[in-house]
């Protein structure tokens, strides 16, 4: 198993529209195969500030899925409101 934390910087006034497209895209994640499960977190001291840990069976589950055509146009709803590319690291314990 391993896990990705994605990190993200919201633009300001765009929290809402962050907030809507990314529940779309976990809504869309869940039938993936080899994902797990996510959550998301917020930096305590910045709002804008946006994480999200995902676990995966297997990283190549995990590249398969980020390398989606469908995950590219979720992503494309999302990059707009992002004041800099996520940030995407692979971990495991």
């Amino acid at each position: 198993m391993i896990q990705v934390l994605i990190e993200r910087h919201i633009a300001d006034g765009m929290l809402s529209t962050y907030e809507d497209s990314s529940r779309h895209a976990l809504q869309k994640t869940y039938a993936v195969p080899g994902f797990i499960s996510a959550e998301a977190f917020t930096d305590v001291h910045d709002p804008n500030h946006k994480f999200v840990l995902s676990k995966w069976r297997t990283a190549q589950d995990w590249h398969r899925w980020a390398q989606s055509e469908e995950r590219l146009e979720l992503i494309n709803l999302i990059s707009p409101v992002l004041t800099q590319p996520e940030k995407v690291t692979l971990i495991e314990n």
